[in-house]
């Protein structure tokens, strides 16, 4: 034990988790956030009251949370994972028959004045299932069909309830979370070389349902498909949205135009502006060095979180951190490949800078749980 650890360890707990909180992680979250804040007042005109303030609000409560899951035991985390799980399933039922509509989906339910998307929660208690289910199952059995079956199941009960909602995006980001948990659980590629053949004939077989009366998606989602192919073939209806984006993004630039200084979302030409489409904005009047700068703070999210779940000697702790962290990559990835043309419009917003309460307070209490497993690893 080095000279430092002992002193620390001489200190009251309470002060101890305090020191043993990652504060780069949680100062580059806070920034950003702020990145968020400054890009919000832009879009809405120089007014924060409409965006930019509820948004500062909602970020300082999750930090709030962060800081007290961080700081309860992560072996009570892991006692609750089950129920977690249970009860956002409850949730995504109770969706179907009481959920409200908003842009032509059912994916939120009423609690009092709370507006929540169960989904948001879903992608979180998922992975802690699946991280205490791991830490549970001896490693010789990771990889027997039987023990597969199980966590196979707990993926794809809650991608089915939020694909009939209809929301493709969250879908997919469960589908991919699970995956990684499995992934790193050691289970073996045969699997998932299995799921890759079903995916393409899937994919195969929604092509061909298209028109048909057992059509697997929504026609709305094969205009995503048909804009992301080729935007041109209707530029000012399913097209309009990614070919505006387009233009925002080339025309930042290498430095990009100025703050507020941006003509595509000041005039009004990019659609969901401060949501899904907030990182054009972004690249319009911050150009290439904005927008990368803004990908280097993921990054380096992403890096100090990988860096704690491979010094976390604890099973849970490690696969819960990848797990987290790699939904968090899957979030700002497809976002930024969503906006860029790169992959379909699938409605993924861009984590804590997009306008949204459940997403960034849901998200914020998962780095939580990152923050929990890093101060209470074995030391």
């Amino acid at each position: 034990m080095s000279y430092l650890e002992y002193n620390v360890k001489t200190v009251p707990s309470g002060i101890r988790k305090i020191l043993y909180v990652n504060w780069p992680l949680a100062i580059l979250l806070a920034a950003v956030a702020s990145v968020g804040f400054l890009m919000l007042n832009s879009v809405s005109g120089g007014r924060p009251e409409i965006w930019a303030e509820p948004q500062m609000e909602r970020f300082a409560f999750g930090m709030a949370a962060m800081l007290v899951i961080g700081f309860i035991p992560i072996w009570f985390w892991r006692s609750i994972s089950a129920l977690a799980y249970l009860g956002s399933l409850a949730l995504l039922l109770a969706v179907e028959f009481f959920g409200s509509i908003g842009m032509g989906a059912q994916r939120w339910i009423e609690l009092g004045p709370l507006r929540l998307q169960p989904s948001e929660l879903m992608k979180i208690a998922l992975v802690m299932l699946l991280a205490a289910y791991y830490d549970w199952l001896d490693i010789k059995r990771v990889s027997r069909p039987l023990w597969v079956l199980l966590p196979a199941a707990l993926i794809l009960v809650p991608t089915a309830l939020v694909l009939k909602q209809p929301d493709l995006g969250t879908a997919i980001l469960l589908m991919a979370g699970g995956g990684i948990v499995m992934f790193l659980a050691g289970v073996s590629l045969w699997y998932f070389g299995t799921v890759i053949a079903l995916v393409v004939a899937l994919v195969f077989g929604v092509f061909e349902s298209r028109g048909t009366d057992w059509q697997l998606i929504e026609d709305y989602q094969f205009r995503r498909i048909d804009t992301f192919l080729d935007p041109s073939t209707d530029p000012l209806g399913a097209g309009y949205n990614i070919t505006q984006a387009h233009i925002a993004l080339g025309s930042g630039g290498w430095a990009g135009k100025g703050y507020m200084q941006g003509t595509q979302s000041r005039l009004n030409f990019l659609p969901e502006k401060h949501t899904d489409f907030i990182f054009t904005t972004l690249a319009e009047e911050f150009g290439f060095v904005g927008a990368m700068s803004l990908l280097v703070l993921y990054l380096l999210i992403l890096g100090f979180c990988i860096a704690s779940a491979a010094a976390n000697r604890d099973r849970f702790s490690s696969l819960l951190i990848y797990g987290l962290s790699g939904t968090f990559f899957l979030f700002f990835m497809v976002n930024m490949g969503m906006v860029t043309g790169l992959m379909p419009v699938v409605g993924v917003p861009l984590p804590l800078v997009s306008y949204g309460g459940t997403a960034m307070i849901i998200l914020l209490c998962a780095f939580g749980l990152i923050q929990s497993a890093h101060i209470h690893r074995p030391r």
